[in-house]
């Protein structure tokens, strides 16, 4: 869904689904087709977003065979449903293997082909680097050497198909990037046009002892905040949410709600968002929009 911020900025609101347990395109559409009944029960008609969890053995296929993202895009178009963020966190490789970074190419590569045809950009999200305890200077180094080698791949991929990708970096617990003060240290050498961070809200009111302060931070070091994901419904982000998207501006572009509970569920909870965004002056993309 695309939602019009009072600064005139498009957010887009999706929906999490997981496709890990799709080990072909077959049971893909499956997935897809019981998740996509539960929210046209609650939507109805019209173009819905949904941000993907595609597993690795799927993604390689796709972002090795044109076919086989042709194939999925049309799958997609069949329902109703426009992607614009992946997600790759549930690969076990850090950042400072040469695995994630090729997964993580291989999800742009994926994003470009299904992306709506209007759209120009999408995201993607990842892990944040690596576990803080393993964190040794060889892997720092290979890290920091991935990083330039993704900025790379991104920039080639957008001037070879006219579209962009970004990547964005979730903060953890237990991970390089857990802190605001330790995500913009680890993330300060980036190349802040295609790399930021991937928020998970649930994560940062949890964890950060000054949420709003902590979004500051990182904007205010140049970090955008590429997505933001509520992972539980009831759990207090609006405040942090109001925060990223101020009347005056809107800090980040993606808003995935991935909560993990069934179709039903996850279809109330994507309702419950909708009505708190209409309440921070959020509307759909063809109507006009005032401050609240």
């Amino acid at each position: 869904m695309r939602l019009r911020h009072p600064s005139g900025r498009i957010v887009h609101l999706s929906c999490g689904i997981s496709l890990d347990q799709a080990d072909s395109l077959t049971a893909a559409g499956e997935r897809l087709d019981a998740a996509t009944s539960a929210l046209r029960t609650r939507f109805g008609s019209g173009r819905l977003a949904v941000a993907l969890r595609l597993p690795y053995p799927l993604a390689a296929a796709l972002a090795d065979e044109g076919r086989a993202r042709t194939r999925l895009r049309a799958e997609l178009d069949a329902r109703g449903l426009e992607v614009v963020t992946l997600s790759g966190e549930t690969s076990t490789a850090d950042w400072s293997e040469p695995e994630r970074l090729r997964q993580t190419l291989d999800l742009a590569r994926i994003l470009v082909d299904l992306l709506p045809a209007e759209e120009v950009r999408g995201a993607v999200g990842t892990c944040g680097l690596g576990r803080a305890e393993d964190w040794d200077e060889p892997r720092q180094q290979a890290c920091a050497r991935n990083l330039r080698r993704l900025s790379g791949g991104l920039a080639d991929l957008a001037w070879r198909v006219g579209r962009a990708v970004r990547a964005g970096f979730q903060p953890a617990p237990g991970r390089v990037l857990d802190s605001p003060e330790q995500t913009v240290a680890a993330l300060t050498r980036v190349d802040k046009d295609r790399l930021g961070v991937c928020l998970d809200l649930t994560t940062v009111l949890r964890d950060w002892p000054e949420p709003e302060s902590g979004i500051d931070q990182l904007t205010d070091a140049g970090l955008s905040v590429i997505t933001a994901r509520i992972t539980d419904p009831a759990g207090g982000w609006q405040p942090v949410l109001r925060h990223l998207l101020a009347a005056d501006t809107a800090r980040t572009e993606y808003i995935d709600v991935d909560t993990g509970r069934d179709d039903e569920q996850a279809a109330d909870d994507l309702a419950y968002v909708i009505e708190e965004l209409t309440g921070i002056g959020l509307v759909p993309e063809q109507l006009p929009c005032t401050a609240p």
